[in-house]
């Protein structure tokens, strides 16, 4: 396997309690995603990102983390998850987990402890001020918290959170904080998993409110991290979860001894500016604005994932633009600066540009990320609050809760959706793969192409200047190969000129329908929403 395989792998991202329903409680679990993992395998998955199994009260999706060693008893046991993880490697998909050190629940026994007695070894491994200093620009919920800080009555003093106040930050600053954190790392690795995301890492890194430390010693904490890794598995990978300007990045990757990769945050911002107004410029901005990185480290590109499409690397009025054209009623916002939809049903349900969409996230220079449901063009469900609008149960089939649980419907841990257009009696696993044309089978045919094209994943980007402004045109060239994709942005027909391409032969890959061979090798037609990947060679 190559050292880097990171590049090239297809990451397919999902949360274990709404995947597949194995014992009929209504929530999913680990021996149903077991199951499920032939779907996996034949669409040509091989990296699965898994959000966090672990024992919560659920305030924030598991995210606020009650036991960092066992796995959530509705999900199953540790022996499922050990036996889920052979199977999954027998399909030859590698499996990442979240890992959450910013913070635990409030109901961790750690906490429980800390607040209890000021004399405890775990006091420290929280943030405590009895006269706190606040910064509201740090609130990672601006509009659901209002402060940095919440006093406990039981401790007699505030305690930091950056996110909800049911989510108490843990202490970097303290060596047996960051040992045990290590600790952690080791236990899943022992249990085969290939890597982690490492949830909020730039408030990992961000010293506000620690005493005894500098923000440069929380980023060579990044360093400890890669190196306690590394040393326990030479493979696996650290993905952070760093949504910062460019002038940040060098944080997370720095020579190339911190995280292996990153999520192209910036990018996925700049896409959908230029899918609001159908010009490629935004697009090309966004891919110029992203500094170098070292050869070892990989961004991963997304449309959507399991979180709101946030925008705040935007100006206002960018924001507003895409707001008018893909969430222009207020309950499709969240937080102030983000959309709470999937991408179909932001773009209407138009097929054309949902799969020009995707073919600019398979191929813009990177490794891409699929969230469960995007292969068959799952919708979104309004009426649940917050984040959980994109978090309904996986629909299978159009049979008893769309194949996801034979529960009751009120016993599911998500409601389904079933009404509308895309409710899971229309939209669903066995429908699609019985029709040719479907949105899963397009899915299949497009991730076997990026795994046949490797200058994607580890290729130089280039641009290829065109004579219309709605068409992005590039290129990734590695080692003797290179591939050329031309996407037309807007709901017009186009024929386009390659101004700086070399007199090249290129032979069609993969495009949204049969087109014509190519006369002039440097005049390509589109149709609206159109796009045509091309291997380039020197000889016909």
């Amino acid at each position: 396997m190559h050292k880097y395989w990171y590049k090239n792998t297809i990451v397919y991202s999902l949360d274990v309690k709404t995947f597949m329903d194995s014992d009929g409680d209504g929530i999913g679990d680990f021996q149903g995603l077991t199951q499920r993992l032939d779907h996996l395998s034949g669409l040509g998955i091989t990296c699965l990102w898994l959000l966090p199994f672990y024992p919560s009260p659920n305030r924030d999706n598991g995210y606020d983390v009650m036991d960092y060693y066992n796995i959530d008893p509705r999900l199953g046991t540790l022996g499922d998850f050990v036996e889920f993880i052979h199977q999954a490697r027998e399909c030859g998909i590698r499996v990442i987990v979240d890992l959450v050190i910013n913070h635990t629940s409030i109901e961790h026994p750690w906490f429980q402890k800390a607040r209890s007695d000021r004399h405890s070894r775990y006091r420290d491994y929280y943030v405590w001020s009895e006269q706190p200093q606040e910064n509201l620009s740090l609130i990672a919920f601006p509009t659901v918290e209002d402060s940095l800080w919440e006093y406990d009555d039981q401790a007699k003093a505030y305690y930091l959170h950056h996110f909800f106040k049911e989510q108490p930050d843990l202490n970097i600053a303290n060596p047996a904080v960051r040992e045990e954190i290590c600790k952690i790392i080791g236990f899943w690795v022992e249990l085969g998993v290939s890597g982690f995301r490492i949830d909020a890492a730039s408030y990992v890194v961000e010293e506000f409110g620690m005493e005894q430390i500098s923000q440069q010693d929380l980023h060579l904490f990044l360093e400890e991290l890669r190196s306690f890794l590394t040393s326990r598995r030479g493979d696996a990978i650290f993905l952070a979860e760093a949504n910062v300007k460019p002038d940040k990045i060098s944080v997370y990757f720095n020579n190339g001894d911190r995280m292996q990769m990153l999520f192209n945050f910036l990018l996925n911002q700049y896409l959908f500016l230029a899918l609001a107004r159908q010009q490629a410029a935004p697009l090309r901005q966004g891919l110029q604005s992203l500094p170098q990185i070292p050869q070892s480290c990989q961004w991963l590109n997304f449309v959507r994932h399991h979180d709101e499409l946030t925008l705040d690397c935007l100006s206002d009025s960018e924001q507003q633009e895409i707001f008018s054209a893909f969430a222009p009623q207020e309950n499709m916002q969240i937080f102030g600066r983000g959309i709470r939809r999937r991408l179909p049903p932001m773009m209407q349900a138009d097929t054309r540009r949902i799969q020009l969409t995707y073919s600019l996230m398979f191929s813009l220079p990177g490794t891409p990320l699929l969230y469960y449901g995007d292969e068959i063009g799952m919708g979104d469900d309004l009426s649940l609050e917050g984040r959980t609008s994109v978090r309904t149960p996986m629909q299978w089939s159009d049979e008893h809760n769309g194949g996801f649980s034979s529960a009751e419907p009120e016993a599911l841990t998500q409601p389904m959706i079933a009404e509308g257009n895309y409710r899971y009696q229309r939209v669903n696993v066995v429908a699609e793969q019985r029709n040719p044309t479907s949105l899963v089978n397009w899915m299949e045919r497009i991730i076997r192409l990026r795994k046949q094209c490797p200058e994607l994943g580890e290729g130089t980007l280039s641009f290829i200047d065109v004579d219309d402004p709605g068409v992005l045109a590039h290129c990734c060239q590695w080692q003797t190969k290179a591939v050329l994709a031309v996407h037309n942005l807007t709901d017009q027909d186009c024929t386009v000129r390659l101004k700086s391409h070399p007199d090249k032969h290129l032979t069609d890959l993969f495009g949204d329908r049969q087109y014509e061979s190519l006369g002039d090798a440097n005049t390509i037609f589109l149709s609206a929403y159109g796009y045509r990947w091309f291997r380039i060679s020197s000889t016909h």
